[in-house]
């Protein structure tokens, strides 16, 4: 008999509900709306399921007033993303996801903070093409979005290769392991047939059942001392525990997610917190069932509160904590020590214990293109050609050239001091430390700029930067073009999320190692006020900081801004 305390929401289901229940198992009317060409999009509905196979459909905003003055439709593209465990790609890899960028994208490459690959701008015709083409390379689209288990994350740490690579294998089985079961995917994009109904053959989602999950779900995999991953945003957050050089476990946190609605305080950003501890056979067991927790207890009536956080939240995370240890049939031991440093990456060459060399190349905003002084894609493609090694995605939308050799190294050096690569190293800290979305012109949910944005703003910060002696000061700043997080906006010492076209509310007073969240410093400013505020307050931190003190540390001494200490009193 289920627990009384345990029990979701009343409430009529959200459409979304209905949608996934009519759908026979993510399948919808895709296979044909797909082969219609008559419009570039598809119905509402069969887009709501899109999200499961990987991709939205979006159009190109900067167009949308023009075109609706021609009585034309949206110019309709899709945005097509990677599942790419931990963020790891082959040379090959790269050179196919470059090759499909340029055949059927916009020809550039997202890397996003989920480390791994966005494309934009596919038409709808090319959207199989494109799938069987990453599917040809071993990758897919599988879960990337919708309401179930996301990309899983793990630490890039170029310094510890041999724990990344142990990490990294469990994260590449957390992700493969906890995928749909449904083979709706295969069938509408790879040309599989589909199996007649029978009872030996009757489909099932053993874990997540016919309405998968009331939405999304994020798991990640951080090595202290770096928290690049950002592990307390995460639904659920492992934390590896290392002792003399071995992985002897990892802490569980769980409850974390960015998102939140403006104006709404039943919404607001939260961070996971440890709840205890597992060895490394038992990781999959804490995930399964985690997610069935969500499954059974989350929101299915209200959308904006059917995060993970939010069940967490109204449970009680003790209660939370107990009806896991009842599904495990087992208690979690207790949680280990464990410090972060930061929740940046290091860029330039470091030597990895196996002797091996990486290098961290700041990729501003995430975006891979050729610019007209900068031929960055270019320059990945030529090196890819070449490194026997990896890539690894970075959460903080950068990229690692793993694993090269000392041989190799003067090769790779000459393609990165040819093409100009290193000039990062001239960038402030302020510039390589910002994380931006995606937001206009191509997403539907942008207020305001955030990827295009960012950069001309930080070109004005860096003024004042550089004026108070801060040039080499490492300070999180992030943007995002609304409120839904995926630039993990208020982790940010400085956050600013859009409000509307030139206005954001700004943040203030999150930790540098990603384990406090920001508060509202002030609310729909624009430019100017943005930077008098910054005239004001980046000499007194220049001028009153303590020795080793961070940016967000500091604004919340100094009494600038109050400490939110948990998500509950983020509004505060």
């Amino acid at each position: 008999m289920v627990n009384q305390i345990l029990k979701a929401p009343d409430g009529k289901p959200s459409d979304v509900e209905r949608i996934k229940e009519e759908s026979n198992y993510l399948r919808g009317t895709l296979k044909e709306v797909m082969l219609d060409r008559i419009s570039a999009g598809i119905p509402d509905d069969d887009n709501r399921l899109m999200k499961h196979h990987g991709s939205y459909l979006q159009d190109d905003r900067d167009l949308r007033n023009e075109r609706q003055k021609q009585k034309l439709e949206p110019a309709y593209q899709f945005m097509l993303r990677v599942r790419l465990p931990g963020g790891v790609a082959s040379s090959d890899q790269w050179l196919v996801m470059d090759e499909l960028a340029e055949k059927y994208g916009n020809g550039t490459l997202k890397l996003t903070t989920r480390e791994t690959f966005q494309m934009h701008g596919i038409l709808k015709w090319n959207m199989k093409s494109t799938i069987q083409g990453i599917h040809a390379a071993l990758m897919d689209t599988i879960a990337a979005c919708g309401d179930v288990n996301r990309n899983v994350m793990c630490a890039s740490n170029p310094y510890q290769s041999e724990i990344h690579s142990e990490v990294y294998e469990w994260a590449q089985k957390l992700s493969n392991d906890l995928l749909p079961r449904t083979r709706a995917y295969h069938e509408i994009w790879l040309d599989e047939e589909k199996v007649a109904g029978t009872p030996e053959v009757e489909e099932v989602e053993p874990m997540y059942g016919p309405l998968y999950l009331p939405r999304k779900f994020k798991i990640g995999i951080a090595v202290p001392p770096s928290n690049d991953i950002d592990v307390f945003s995460q639904d659920l957050g492992f934390i590896a525990i290392v002792e003399e050089g071995q992985l002897i476990g990892f802490n569980v946190a769980i409850g974390g997610g960015m998102g939140m609605t403006h104006g709404d305080t039943a919404t607001y950003p939260q961070l996971a917190k440890v709840i205890g501890f597992c060895k490394p056979n038992q990781l999959y067991d804490v995930a399964e069932k985690t997610i069935t927790i969500q499954r059974d207890y989350g929101n299915r009536s209200v959308r904006k509160n059917a995060r993970f956080k939010y069940t967490v939240d109204r449970l009680g995370l003790e209660t939370v904590k107990n009806e896991l240890e009842n599904r495990l049939g087992w208690r979690l031991g207790e949680a280990r020590p464990y410090h972060f440093d930061h929740n940046g990456d290091r860029y330039g060459w470091v030597k990895g214990v196996d002797n091996n060399w990486h290098l961290t190349l700041f990729i501003e905003g995430g975006r891979v293109a050729d610019f007209d002084d900068y031929k960055l894609k270019t320059a990945l493609r030529e090196i890819a050609k070449i490194h026997t090694g990896e890539f690894r995605l970075t959460a903080n939308q950068n990229v690692i050239i793993a694993n090269v050799s000392s041989e190799q190294k003067k090769k790779i050096n000459s393609l990165v001091e040819q093409y100009r690569l290193t000039e990062g190293k001239q960038y402030t800290a302020l510039r390589r430390s910002s994380i931006a979305c995606v937001a206009l012109p191509t997403c539907g949910l942008a207020m305001a700029e955030a990827e295009r944005y960012l950069p001309k703003l930080i070109d004005k910060i860096e003024t004042i930067v550089d004026e108070n002696g801060l040039r080499d000061k490492e300070i999180t700043i992030r943007m995002t073009g609304c409120p839904n997080g995926c630039a993990r906006h208020s982790l940010g010492e400085i956050g600013f999320i859009g409000k509307a076209p030139g206005k954001y509310n700004m943040y203030l007073g999150a930790a540098h190692d990603g384990s406090r969240l920001s508060k509202m410093y002030r609310e729909n400013i624009g430019e100017e006020e943005i930077l008098r505020e910054l005239r004001d307050i980046l000499p007194r931190y220049a001028k009153e900081r303590q020795e080793g003190e961070h940016f967000g540390d500091f604004v919340i001494r100094a009494e600038i801004i109050k400490a939110t200490t948990d998500g509950t009193n983020f509004h505060d």
